[in-house]
This record gives C-alpha cells, sequence and structure tokens, in this order.
C-alpha cells in the first residue's frame, strides 16, 4: 500500500489541522501517518486509522534539540519509505524537505500557514525568511497557501519539476458547530458582573505581543464608555501588562481576562463585537469563527484579515497601532445596531467559502493533481 506522511510540529489530537489530508490520502488509497512532537497526545487514533510517530521538534528554529529531530525524521523515512510528504509549520517545513530531499521521496508538498517574511515585517527579517523559502522551494514539489499575499509571493519561486503553487482557503472550520452553540449571555454577564444589555467586545488568542491586546485597551480608554465591556479569552505573558494599562485609564472594571476556556464558541454568539489587532497572522480562525457567529470584526489591516474582512461591509480594517482606528470603528458599531446587523449577515454568508467541507474538497483536488504520476 502507499504512504504519505503528514509532518506538524507540537500535536496532542486529530483536529481540522490534518484531518482534511487524513480524509484525502486515504480516498486516494495511501496509508496515513502523522509525524510531530507527540508528548502530549491523547486522541484514540484507531477511529481515523492513522499512525502516529513522535519526534522531538520544538518551535524554535535554532534550538539544537531540532538536530535531534531531524535524525529522527531521516530514520523515519529510511525505515517507511514513503511515496509522498505534506510538511507544514516552519520546522516541520524546513525538516521535513531536508530528509524528504535527501532520502529521495518522490514527492514533497509544503503548507505555508503563514510565511515568516510580510509586508511590514523587518526589512532584514524579510530578506532571511524569503531567502530561506526560496531554496527550500527547490525541493518542493508543490506550496499551498492560504492567503492571497502569500499566494502572489509563492509564484516568484522555483519549485522542483516546475511545481505549483495552490491557494486553498486555510485549515476549515465547522461553521455550523459555531452558529448552534448556543448563546450563555446571561451567564457570562453573572460571571463578570455585568449588565445584559452591555456591549460586549471579545478578543481569542494568546496574550503575547503579537497580539497587540494593548491596543483596544487603549482604545476603550479613550472613549471611557462605561457601557463597554471587554473580555479576554487566553492566556499569556502579557496578562499583568495589560491589567496596568486598563488600571492606567480607569477602565479595569471594563476588563475582564477569562483565561483558558473551553466555551469560546458560546462566548463569541454572547458577544457583540469582535477584535483581533494583531500584528501577523496567516490566516485567522479566531476570526473565521468570529464571523461564523456573525460577530461585526475589527481587525488590524495586515496579511490574511484582508483577505476576511472588506472595509465597513463585514467589520473594519485598522494599523495595527492605531488607537484612533480602533476606538473610531468600536464607537461606530456600538452606536449603530442596524450596521452591525448588516454587518452579521454578511459575515455568515462570507464564511462559508472557509468551511471545513470545501477546504476537504481543495485538498483532495490538490493531491489528485499533485500526485498523478505516482505509480
Amino acid at each position: 500500500m502507499k504512504k504519505m506522511l503528514f509532518i506538524s510540529n507540537i500535536t496532542n489530537r486529530i483536529t481540522n489541522f490534518s484531518l482534511p489530508s487524513i480524509e484525502a490520502s486515504q480516498t486516494l488509497g495511501y496509508e496515513f501517518h502523522l509525524a510531530a512532537n507527540c508528548s502530549g497526545f491523547t486522541d484514540d487514533t484507531s477511529m481515523y486509522n492513522v499512525k502516529i510517530h513522535h519526534i522531538d521538534l520544538v518551535r524554535n528554529p535554532f534550538s539544537l534539540k531540532n538536530v535531534k529531530a531531524y535524525k529522527q525524521m531521516l530514520a523515519l523515512l529510511k525505515e517507511e519509505n514513503f511515496d509522498f510528504i505534506h510538511c507544514n509549520t516552519p520546522i516541520g517545513g524546513l525538516l521535513g524537505r531536508l530528509c524528504g530531499k535527501k532520502q529521495g521521496v518522490p514527492k514533497i508538498i509544503y503548507t505555508a500557514h503563514g510565511f515568516h517574511f510580510y509586508k511590514g515585517a523587518p526589512l532584514l527579517k524579510n530578506i532571511l525568511y524569503k531567502t530561506a523559502e526560496m531554496w527550500l522551494a527547490h525541493y518542493t514539489d508543490a506550496i499551498i497557501t492560504i492567503n492571497q499575499e502569500d499566494f502572489k509571493a509563492a509564484q516568484e519561486f522555483k519549485l522542483r519539476d516546475n511545481g505549483n503553487v495552490y491557494y486553498i482557503p486555510g485549515v476549515g472550520i465547522d461553521n455550523l458547530l459555531i452558529k448552534e452553540a448556543k448563546s450563555n449571555r446571561q451567564e457570562i454577564s453573572n460571571e463578570i458582573g455585568i449588565n445584559s444589555d452591555t456591549v460586549l467586545i471579545i478578543s481569542v488568542g494568546e496574550l503575547n505581543d503579537n497580539k497587540n491586546n494593548k491596543v483596544i485597551i487603549k482604545a476603550l480608554g479613550k472613549l471611557q464608555n462605561p457601557n463597554l465591556h471587554y473580555i479576554l479569552c487566553g492566556e499569556g505573558e502579557k496578562k499583568d501588562e495589560l491589567y496596568n494599562i486598563a488600571k492606567k485609564y480607569n477602565i479595569e472594571q471594563n476588563i475582564h481576562f477569562l483565561g483558558y476556556r473551553t466555551d469560546v464558541y458560546q462566548l463569541l454568539n454572547s458577544s457583540d463585537i469582535f477584535v483581533m489587532p494583531s500584528y501577523r497572522e496567516g490566516l485567522s480562525r479566531s476570526i473565521m469563527e468570529a464571523m461564523s457567529a456573525g460577530l461585526p470584526c475589527i481587525v488590524s489591516n495586515i496579511r490574511g484579515n484582508v483577505d476576511l474582512v472588506e472595509e465597513h461591509e463585514n467589520g473594519y480594517l485598522c494599523e495595527p497601532d492605531d488607537i484612533d482606528c480602533f476606538a473610531k470603528a468600536i464607537d461606530i458599531l456600538v452606536t449603530n445596531n442596524e450596521l452591525r446587523e448588516r454587518m452579521s449577515a454578511n459575515n455568515m454568508r462570507k464564511v462559508e467559502a472557509f468551511n471545513i467541507e470545501n477546504v476537504k474538497k481543495c485538498i483532495l483536488d490538490t493531491y489528485s493533481e499533485v500526485l498523478s504520476d505516482i505509480k
């Protein structure tokens, strides 16, 4: 039986990240293998009929621990004799392609979930990462991109055997599951001590520098609207700093750090506006989930986000550090229920293109084309 290897970075269960590839490869008659750092893996893989291989991958590209991972990967390729590799994540993409080239794997596919070079990044960083991607492209038969900026950039690369670049709309989300998640507005209102008629703004994601939540807190500090409350779902090193910023503006009672949550879909359906001022994204799953919940989205004007949000149609785009822009957009939506309802309907229509079933079809079509000459 023909075999394929799907390479990730750190994996603890089967998700939409790998599920479309599992179904597509098995439909085409391939045995599916998953290689990643699986030290915390919890899923029962028997229901998916996949084989799991632990590799000691770490996210830091400069860590010497990835030398060990490289050797483990190479040994796995020698042992299993795969017909094709599908690499994901920067480290998985690097080691997978280097090992695949060395071992002579017939086909190598790489999904760029957001190139590390992008508009607005430091020049030296862009040169370094773009050069690396152009070099690795020579070992790659197909590159899959998930946003238009990356799709355009990858078309400049020279792939192995005149390979192709493909666009697929993300890793897929279950729109219906999100829509059907029941609102727990009264519960969350009781939990954080607010009135049910309060305007609730929500962010989802790690509290780190890239997510840039401080801009939203400063925008709310500028507005000084006591009826606006901001809930942040996620954990991270910036929590104390964000709280101190809120305290500086005397709005700490309007900022609510909910930490890690298992009821994110319910919280989205309980909120009024979604915000995400991050500096870098590939194609944000959080924005797509918010769109599925019918939330107007106020997000940073960056790669990936512009694929999802169209100014005045389903939300607003602001430069990441433009406090005034975020404040103005929030204020417009807070005071215009009709506009919020129109944007909500537009989002629920637009997000259908990013549904998991559509992504599954795109992956199957891509595999079918790229692997057509494997005997």
